[in-house]
């Protein structure tokens, strides 16, 4: 993991108080259309936190849906990539943790640092308290579960073991993958330095200043195209006016390619936190020919970014056989989450998906490389 500097951790929280004027400005569901939730801000040592509070709201978009990420959403992704023989006793359990979490009102969360992306990214667990966290949070949400999202066992494992310290329960949630020296990795994996060489092959590139007000709803359409349509309806739905505010508040950084006529046929949109980059936003038009090689180009140009800057990635989730073959290294990713204060059924609720995750998640997500 890159060392973290106390420019680091001031520009998390410029990006925080960016995040947080955004969002009061404009209602959630203009931004992501599936969305529900409320927004408010904790801080803790040196670091200021986004937070996201629900209450048990239906249909909700995973991103703030504890029930959608391990009930729906699992149950989709269970009769996607398991093996034919596995899938229907697996689509079977995830509708019995999707029961067992709804009576639980698992929904009734309040999110630290949720930024409302697939990954989140953490400031250095030396320049935050947790107990501190943990207080205020109960204080003002005593109603409410208490969670953190995206700590991956790679980059977080001080976060993690006071998590557990501290009585929080850990959720294993999906396998991440993470690139390291990514400047090194482009010397020694072939298929990232042919995936270089086409990109830097490739003409009419749109960079993020030559994304304007006409390339938005684009955007929102190409994103659309590939997680919504192509992948799962649980995923948030990004509007325009998200694409559009999130990237002229600088939260989101967008390159892709046009075609002769101009429109795009595919975008990146990357998200920064000091030294590590993650890409929430991608898309292109799933009905060009596979032979583009979009996705690859779009990979591709996360890669620079990461290259001329001296960035890790935290390239998500999905795609697992792309990524390893670039270098990306696997991680199990978890959700924690404090519940002490709840009632018994909540309680024994989380033990329960914690445990069953554990044992039957964890080892299907590595045998099949998910």
């Amino acid at each position: 993991m890159s060392p973290v500097s106390a420019h680091d951790i001031d520009d998390f929280n410029a990006r925080a108080r960016v995040f947080l004027q955004v969002h009061a400005q404009a209602a959630v569901q203009d931004l992501v259309s599936n969305l529900r939730t409320r927004v408010d801000r904790i801080g803790s040592g040196e670091a200021l936190f986004p937070v996201t509070i629900n209450d048990d709201e239906p249909d909700n978009a995973w991103v703030c849906s504890p029930r959608t990420t391990y009930g729906r959403y699992a149950i989709e992704e269970a009769e996607r990539y398991a093996p034919k023989i596995a899938a229907p006793l697996l689509s079977v359990a995830g509708r019995g943790v999707d029961a067992v979490l709804r009576a639980a009102r698992i929904d009734r969360a309040v999110a630290i640092n949720n930024w409302w992306l697939s990954t989140n990214l953490y400031p250095s667990h030396s320049q935050v308290s947790v107990p501190q966290l943990l207080d205020e949070a109960l204080q003002r949400w005593p109603g409410h579960a208490i969670w953190l999202r995206s700590l991956n066992d790679a980059d977080h494992r001080d976060w993690l073991a006071e998590c557990e310290r501290l009585g929080f329960v850990l959720i294993p949630s999906r396998q991440v993958y993470l690139f390291r020296d990514v400047a090194a990795l482009a010397r020694q994996r072939h298929n990232l330095k042919v995936d270089l060489k086409l990109a830097a092959k490739q003409a009419r590139r749109a960079g993020d200043a030559d994304i304007g007000e006409d390339d938005y709803a684009r955007i929102a359409g190409l994103y659309g195209q590939l997680y919504i349509s192509k992948y799962s309806r649980c995923n948030p739905h990004y509007t325009a006016e998200f694409m559009r505010r999130w990237h002229r508040a600088g939260l989101l950084q967008f390159d892709g390619f046009r075609d002769e006529d101009g429109q795009l046929i595919c975008i990146a949109g990357q998200f920064r936190q000091g030294r590590t980059l993650t890409t929430p936003i991608v898309g292109y038009d799933t009905a060009l020919p596979q032979r583009l090689g979009l996705y690859r180009l779009l990979t591709a140009m996360t890669f620079e970014h990461a290259i001329r800057d001296g960035c890790d990635i935290n390239f998500s989730a999905g795609a697992a056989g792309f990524k390893r073959l670039r270098g990306g290294r696997p991680s199990i990713e978890y959700s924690a989450v404090y519940a002490r204060h709840l009632p018994a059924r909540t309680r024994r609720a989380l033990a329960w998906l914690s445990a069953l995750t554990r044992r039957l998640g964890v080892p299907l997500m590595r045998r099949f490389e998910l």
